[in-house]
C-alpha cells in the first residue's frame, strides 16, 4: 500500500521530452539500486528537491516505485522519504538449456520472486521449450493475476540471437536454427516477449546489480551445459559487435592440437574447458553449480586436482587473450568456470599476472559472479524492465495489490 509519505501525483499522460527522459533516470536510479532517498536521487540527477517529489510521485502512481520512511540514522535537518522499486510490477524470464528450461519470476530492483527448473530428458526443440514454459506460466497465471502486472517475457538463449527480432540465428548445443522463439514465447503466453543471448544478458545483470557493478569495463565468462560464452561491457554499454554476436570467448583458440569443435574449427576453448568430465569425477548424472561445487569439494585426489589443473590452464589462455583485448576492469566468470576459480583460489590470477602485458594484468581483478544461480532470470528479466524503464510514462496507471513492503 502507498505510503503516507507519498503524494497525488500529477498526471503522467502528456509530459515533454525531458521530464519522459527525468522520469527514466530516476526510476532505473532506483530500479539499480534499489532504495535512494529522495535527498540521494536529487544528489545524483541535479534536479531540484520540488522537481524530484513531482517525479516520484508521478512513478508511485504508475506502480514502479512506492515510498517508506527514512531507513537511514543520524541525518540532519528533515528525513527524506526512501524511494524502492515496487516489487508488485514485475517480468517473466525463460532460460532454455540442453537439460532443463528455467522460468522465472522476477520484480523490480532485480529481485527473483520464484524459480522452476523443469529438467528434460533430452535437448528440447524451440517449440518443446516454449510449451513447456508456457505450460508452466499457466500454472502460474492466478497468483500472476492476483499479485503482480507482469509487464513481459525475457528469454535468455545459448546462441547466436538477434535482438531486435528475438529469432535464434543458431544455437548448437540446442540444435536450433532460425527459429523465431520470442514470437512463439509471445503467441504461447499472450504476454510480450524479447529475446537475447544467456552471456550477454549474465553480462549486463553483472554489470548492474553484481560483481561489476560501479566498474564500467568487464569482461564476462559463463559456463554451463551448453558450453561457454561471453559478454563485453566497454564503457558501460554491452559491445555487441556488426551483428549483434561479439563475445563469443568460448571459440577462443587454445589448443593447437585440439579436438575439432562444433563450429568448425579446432582447439576452441569449450572443447577443452567443459562441465561434463567435473560432473564426472564428482560422481553427478547432472545438477547446477553449486551442486557440483559441493560434490567436488568432497572429493580429493590426483585425478580431480590434475582435471581442475587442466582445465585453468586453457581458461587462463583465454582470460590473458580478453584482458590483453578489452583492457577490463573486471572479469566474472560464473556457472562451472566459477567453480573452477573457488577450488584453486589464486591459479587464475597467477596465470594472468605471467601471461597478460603488465600494465593490462596489474589492474585487472577476476571474480565469481555474484548473483549465483538466479543470475540468467535477472539477465532476461533486465530486457523487459530496460525497455519499460526507458519510457515509463507509457505504462498504464495500475495499481495491484503488493507484496513484502
Amino acid at each position: 500500500m502507498m505510503s503516507a509519505t507519498a503524494r497525488p501525483a500529477a498526471p503522467v499522460g502528456d509530459l515533454d521530452p525531458s521530464r519522459r527522459n527525468n522520469l527514466a533516470l530516476i526510476s532505473s536510479l532506483v530500479h539499480h539500486h534499489g532504495v535512494l532517498s529522495r535527498a540521494e536521487l536529487t544528489k545524483r540527477t541535479g534536479l531540484n528537491r520540488s522537481t524530484v517529489g513531482t517525479l516520484v510521485g508521478q512513478l508511485v502512481a504508475l506502480g514502479l516505485v512506492y515510498e517508506s520512511a527514512p531507513s537511514g540514522e543520524g541525518q540532519v535537518g528533515r528525513p527524506s522519504p526512501d524511494v524502492r522499486p515496487d516489487p508488485s510490477t514485475a517480468a517473466l524470464a525463460v532460460n532454455p538449456e540442453v537439460d532443463a528450461v528455467t522460468i522465472g519470476l522476477v520484480s523490480l530492483g532485480g529481485k527473483v520472486q520464484k524459480k522452476i527448473r523443469f529438467a528434460t530428458e533430452r535437448i528440447p526443440t524451440a517449440k518443446e521449450a516454449v510449451n513447456i514454459a508456457a505450460a508452466v506460466i499457466a500454472g502460474m497465471r492466478s497468483e500472476l493475476d492476483a499479485s503482480y502486472r507482469i509487464t513481459g517475457i525475457g528469454m535468455a538463449v545459448p546462441g547466436l540471437v538477434n535482438r531486435a527480432d528475438g529469432v535464434v540465428r543458431h544455437a548448437p548445443h540446442l540444435a536450433w536454427r532460425d527459429e523465431p522463439v520470442a514470437r512463439m514465447m509471445g503467441e504461447a503466453t499472450g504476454y510480450p516477449c524479447l529475446a537475447d543471448n544467456d552471456a550477454s544478458l549474465g553480462a549486463e545483470a553483472e554489470l548492474i546489480f553484481g560483481a561489476g557493478a560501479g566498474r564500467g569495463n568487464l569482461v564476462y565468462l559463463n559456463g554451463g551445459a551448453s558450453g561457454i560464452g561471453g559478454g563485453i561491457i566497454a564503457d558501460g554499454a554491452l559491445l555487441r559487435g556488426s551483428t549483434g554476436y561479439a563475445g563469443e570467448l568460448g571459440h577462443t583458440f587454445v589448443r593447437t592440437d585440439g579436438k575439432a569443435c562444433h563450429c568448425g574449427a579446432t582447439g576452441c576453448l569449450e572443447t577443452e574447458v567443459s562441465q561434463s568430465p567435473l560432473f564426472e569425477l564428482a560422481g553427478l548424472e547432472g545438477g547446477d553449480a553449486g551442486q557440483l561445487e559441493e560434490a567436488l569439494r568432497a572429493k580429493n585426489g590426483p585425478e580431480l586436482a590434475a582435471e581442475v589443473a587442466r582445465q585453468l590452464g586453457f581458461l587462463g589462455i583465454t582470460l590473458r587473450n580478453a584482458a590483453n583485448t578489452f583492457n577490463p576492469d573486471t572479469i566474472v566468470l560464473d556457472g562451472f568456470l566459477g567453480v573452477l576459480h573457488s577450488l584453486s583460489p589464486g591459479t587464475l590470477e597467477g596465470l594472468l599476472r605471467a601471461q597478460a602485458l603488465g600494465g593490462v594484468a596489474d589492474r585487472t581483478t577476476i571474480h565469481r559472479a555474484a548473483l549465483g544461480s538466479d543470475l540468467m532470470m535477472i539477465g532476461a528479466a533486465e530486457l523487459v524492465f530496460s525497455r519499460l524503464l526507458a519510457d515509463p510514462a507509457g505504462v498504464k496507471e495500475l495499481r495491484v495489490p503488493s507484496q513484502g513492503r
